[in-house]
Parts: structure tokens; C-alpha cells; sequence
């Protein structure tokens, strides 16, 4: 192969398996915690924050609803869609459809990337909305304290993160 088609697929390639990476560790779930999963990028949505908020009864029973809806949800759209395994080979085949032509077809190469992108774009629109539906449960006084409590997280990943900066040093 040539360098040139190898640059071209590992910059396209590249960010997508990255920003796939980012995504999946996003939705790891409770038992795929990594050894600084609570410091992960991202909104601070936990139910860690969520304990802290004193939450009565029927909020607790609003949330947990609004979670087993949004899992029921997910596994109908699993269930309907196709296979990670034919849909993986789908992408790989319009990803090697662009890359290994005899000439390079930018118009192709972006309409590959930008569908990409909105898929991407959606799934994360459908996430802050998801999110939304459970922060408007809260009341503005536990409103408050999720911002503040969110803070304080955000403060130690950073503390943790300058600490752990200097161990490499």
C-alpha cells in the first residue's frame, strides 16, 4: 500500500476509532469502571451526585422509571437494528470503498465522515435529553446543589489530574 493511502486511512480512521473509544467508555456502565472512571470527561451526570441530593421517594421512583424506560428503549433499538457485526462491516466497507479507489473522492470521503458525525450527533442530542428529563425531577434547591456538587467533582479530577501530572515528572 502505499504511504500515501496509509496517511489518508489512519486520518480517517483515526478519530473515528477515537471518538467510538470515547463514546463507549461514556456508556461503560456500573461494572466497567476504569481505574479513574470517576473522573471521566463529560457532563458529571452520576448517581453518585444523585445520592448526595436527598431525594424523596417520588422523585427516586420518577428516576428510577425514566432509567428502566431508557434501558427498555435501548434494547428495542438493539434489538431492531442489525448486528454489531454487520453493521461493522458495512462501515468498513464504505471506509475501504473511499480509501482504496484508485483516486481519492473528497466529495465521498466527506459524506462517509459527515454521516459519521450526525450519527454521532444524534446519539449525544438523545443522551442531554435523556439527562434533562431526569434533572428536571430535581427541585431548584437540589438544582443548586447538583451545580455545586458537580463543581466539587470537577475540582478533585482536576486536583487528581495535576497530582498524577507531577508523578510522571
Amino acid at each position: 500500500m502505499k504511504i500515501s493511502k496509509k496517511l489518508i486511512l489512519a486520518s480517517v480512521v483515526l478519530p473515528l476509532i477515537i471518538s467510538t473509544s470515547a463514546f463507549a467508555f461514556a456508556f461503560g456502565g456500573k461494572n466497567h469502571k476504569g481505574p479513574h472512571e470517576e473522573c471521566r470527561p463529560g457532563f458529571g451526570f452520576d448517581r453518585g451526585i444523585m445520592k448526595d441530593l436527598d431525594l424523596t421517594d417520588t422523585q427516586k421512583d420518577q428516576l428510577k422509571t425514566l432509567r428502566q424506560a431508557n434501558k427498555d428503549e435501548i434494547k428495542k433499538r438493539f434489538s431492531e437494528n442489525k448486528p454489531k457485526a454487520e453493521m461493522r462491516a458495512e462501515r468498513t466497507q464504505k471506509m475501504n470503498d473511499v480509501l482504496l479507489a484508485d483516486t481519492f473522492d473528497p466529495a465521498k470521503a466527506t459524506a462517509l465522515a459527515q454521516a459519521f458525525v450526525n450519527k454521532q450527533v444524534e446519539r449525544q442530542v438523545d443522551m442531554l435529553s435523556k439527562q434533562h428529563k431526569m434533572l428536571s425531577i430535581l427541585t431548584p434547591d437540589q438544582k443548586a446543589k447538583f451545580v455545586e456538587l458537580q463543581k466539587e467533582h470537577m475540582e478533585d479530577c482536576n486536583d487528581m489530574a495535576r497530582h498524577k501530572g507531577k508523578d510522571r515528572k
